[in-house]
């Protein structure tokens, strides 16, 4: 990378731009079949149907990919984190308990994706320090789940955005189908999600800390001494992004590592503090207006709901 650019403050500003999640699949013709987890999927062409992704060059699944007639991206759903986890980390078989299909080629297909394209080997381009594979699409499956998100170093999901105006006077009744909208829960949940995080968020991010940075040291300071299976358990991220945000806050001297876990140092403890205050914060202003009864029948259908998850 040029001098001149800083390659992790690079990769975080990247980040900023939000992506679909997928696992890329493909095997050889005596069957060694390989995954990996990327958000570089992309479009190329509809006419004929192209799609892109890229691989680092010094990855060691490269070869069965440069060897295979086909690839598959799995375009994983919003359920998925824990598949997406598996292909991202190293082990010695990454579709143990993965339920799959060969495709064409012999391509893992995964099962319970948002979609799936099954592509030919088409082109390989060199994208510095990554190789660019572009594949014609031969057959596709759209399952129609919510897709997995990742953004700014964490995964996340598909909120609807709406589009707020004011009302005018005149202005005609809501038609049916807003009617109905006020009384659906799930718009309802997914509306008040949006109209709280509008002004937290912003809030958080001015301590400096990214979203992903700010998650781990609250989860740090209610359970001190995680591992990276606790980790993974508590926060919505991929390994290597937990990885990143540990480097990141272990530099910043917020947390250090002790026996392979994960802890707050007192300086640590005191942002972690204060990014609980802002939370503290956001919380009484938003639900000044009721009583503690009112907040704890809240608390517990939210706990409910939940649990049925």
């Amino acid at each position: 990378m040029s001098p001149c650019i800083d390659s992790r403050a690079f990769r975080r500003a990247l980040g900023n731009f939000a992506t679909g999640v997928t696992v890329i699949t493909a095997a050889t013709p005596d069957g060694q079949k390989v995954g990996v987890t990327a958000n570089s999927f992309n479009s190329v062409s509809l006419d004929p149907a192209l799609v892109l992704w890229s691989i680092d060059k010094r990855s060691t699944s490269y070869e069965v990919f440069r060897r295979a007639s086909h690839y598959a991206v799995n375009v994983l759903a919003a359920d998925q984190i824990d598949v997406s986890n598996q292909f991202a980390r190293p082990r010695d078989d990454k579709f143990e308990s993965i339920a799959y299909e060969a495709g064409q080629g012999g391509a893992p297909l995964l099962a319970d994706c948002a979609a799936r394209f099954q592509c030919e080997m088409h082109q390989q381009l060199d994208g510095g320090d990554h190789w660019i594979l572009i594949g014609k699409v031969v057959a596709f499956d759209d399952l129609g789940r919510s897709p997995l998100l990742y953004h700014q170093g964490a995964y996340s999901m598909v909120l609807p955005h709406t589009r707020m105006t004011q009302k005018s006077e005149g202005q005609p009744p809501s038609s049916d189908f807003q009617g109905r909208l006020s009384h659906n829960l799930y718009y309802l949940m997914t509306q008040a999600v949006r109209s709280y995080q509008s002004s937290y968020q912003p809030r958080q991010l001015s301590t400096g800390l990214r979203t992903s940075e700010a998650r781990m040291l609250m989860v740090l300071e209610n359970d001190a001494g995680l591992c990276m299976g606790g980790l993974l358990r508590e926060v919505a991220m991929p390994v290597r992004e937990i990885e990143q945000a540990v480097d990141i806050l272990k530099r910043k001297g917020l947390v250090a590592d002790c026996a392979e876990r994960y802890l707050l140092t007192a300086a640590g403890v005191e942002q972690a503090e204060a990014l609980w205050r802002i939370a503290g914060e956001q919380q009484d202003k938003v639900f000044s207006a009721f009583s503690a009864e009112q907040i704890e029948t809240f608390k517990h259908m939210l706990k409910a709901v939940i649990a049925q998850g």
